[in-house]
C-alpha cells in the first residue's frame, strides 16, 4: 500500500515516520511536487464538494455551510462509484488501484 502525502509538515512528522515503521514495509510513503493539486485525488473531492454541497445551496450562515458539507460527504461515501470517478482524470490514475 502507498500513502501518498503533499508537502504537508504533518506528513513528514516524526510519528508518521514511527507509524509506518510500526507497519514492517507494508505502506510506503510517496510524496507529490510541491503545488501540485493536479496530481491530488483530494482536489477532485474538494471541487465537487464545492461545486454540489455549497453553491448548489448557499449557506445562510457557517452553521448550515458545516450541516450541508458534512450531509454531502457523508453521502457521499456511501456511493464508492462517485468515490472511483475522482480517480478516472489521467493526472490521478497514477494513485488508482488496478482491479
Amino acid at each position: 500500500m502507498v500513502l501518498i502525502c503533499d508537502g504537508h509538515p504533518v506528513h513528514k512528522a516524526k510519528a508518521v515516520g514511527a507509524w509506518l515503521t510500526e507497519r514492517d514495509g507494508r505502506i510506503t510513503q510517496e510524496f507529490l511536487p510541491p503545488y501540485s493539486p493536479e496530481l491530488n485525488p483530494d482536489e477532485f473531492l474538494n471541487q465537487d464538494v464545492k461545486t454540489n454541497a455549497v453553491r448548489r445551496r448557499r449557506p445562510r450562515n457557517q452553521k448550515e455551510l458545516l450541516f450541508n458539507i458534512r450531509s454531502y460527504l457523508q453521502s457521499t461515501q456511501r456511493q464508492p462509484l462517485i468515490v472511483r470517478n475522482y480517480f478516472l482524470a489521467p493526472s490521478v490514475q497514477y494513485a488508482a488501484l488496478s482491479g
